[in-house]
């Protein structure tokens, strides 16, 4: 017998296509990211590492910056170019920033619930307390901003075992939370289903600059290279996230890399650019 956690899975065959016959579908996202009072990011720019007990002011600081003036010059530039982004969003910064959330929905971008705080981890969660996390990031997320969320993505991409059942279980439409698939699959609890969208990694600026050390250059670079091998190479359906961090890319040394992609995406006309709620709701109803 299964387990209620165990759901049926239904993944899109080599035929699959976006809408108009498109085989390859880009999704632009930003993570606008915060820690909760007192938290700082266990990274930031300086390589000596604190003594332990000691509060990190400046990894605190160099976050921060995601908030002051990352969201902001990212999101004008997709404004600009006229592309839907889906902004993963933590709740303590609806709390601490409401117009500017607010301003993400009325601006017609998605908002991803992206859990209360970029240490408020689900995987370390029982489940009542799961449940009392989500339910606290999405009625503020919705209070604040009028747009109810419809997806999620855990910090790190990091949910528990049951998270996907919960949030079907909530009416959630897609989650990040997997890297096993280069296309999107539906997860079925007893009828309740969810998209599972993976999140990933190869055009993402955190473990582009942060992990790895390149400059921002090379996040152009593993962009056009894979979307080349994408639409010139395979031929099966597939989907590309590019993801920008408003504390990383959110300055100008690196927003100029997610505006140039955008550029690229834009100029492609065989190419579906997407959100990734429009990307659940139309794998729900081809998979119908």
């Amino acid at each position: 017998m299964s387990s209620p956690d165990t759901p049926t899975i239904t993944r899109l065959g080599d035929d699959f296509r976006w809408p108009g016959g498109k085989r390859v579908a880009v999704i632009f996202n930003v993570a606008y990211e915060g820690w909760s009072d007192g938290q700082a990011p266990g990274i930031g720019p300086m390589g000596n590492v604190l003594k332990p007990g000691f509060f990190d002011t400046n990894a605190h600081s160099w976050a921060s910056f995601g908030q002051v003036r990352g969201i902001h010059r990212l999101l004008g530039y997709a404004d600009r170019r006229g592309v839907k982004v889906s902004v993963m969003t933590n709740g303590v910064l609806a709390e601490r920033d409401p117009d500017m959330v607010k301003s993400i929905a009325a601006r017609g971008h998605e908002i991803v619930n992206h859990s209360w705080g970029m240490d408020v981890i689900p995987v370390y969660f029982k489940e009542d307390e799961e449940r009392a996390n989500l339910k606290r990031n999405h009625d503020i997320l919705a209070s604040v901003s009028g747009q109810a969320p419809v997806g999620w993505i855990s910090p790190r991409g990091t949910g528990s075992l049951i998270s996907p059942r919960l949030l079907a279980e909530a009416g959630y439409l897609h989650h990040g939370d997997c890297n096993d698939d280069d296309r999107p699959y539906v997860l079925n609890y007893g009828g309740k289903r969810i998209v599972g969208i993976p999140l990933t990694m190869d055009v993402n600026d955190l473990p582009t600059t942060v992990r790895y050390g390149n400059e921002p250059r090379a996040m152009l670079d593993m962009f056009n290279d894979t979307f080349a091998a994408m639409r010139e190479r395979e031929q099966v359906p597939l989907f590309l996230d590019v993801t920008a961090h408003t504390h990383v890319f959110g300055r100008p040394s690196g927003a100029w890399v997610y505006d140039e992609i955008m550029g690229l995406a834009l100029a492609a006309s065989d190419v579906w650019i997407t959100t990734r709620a429009e990307m659940a709701r139309y794998v729900l109803e081809k998979t119908a």
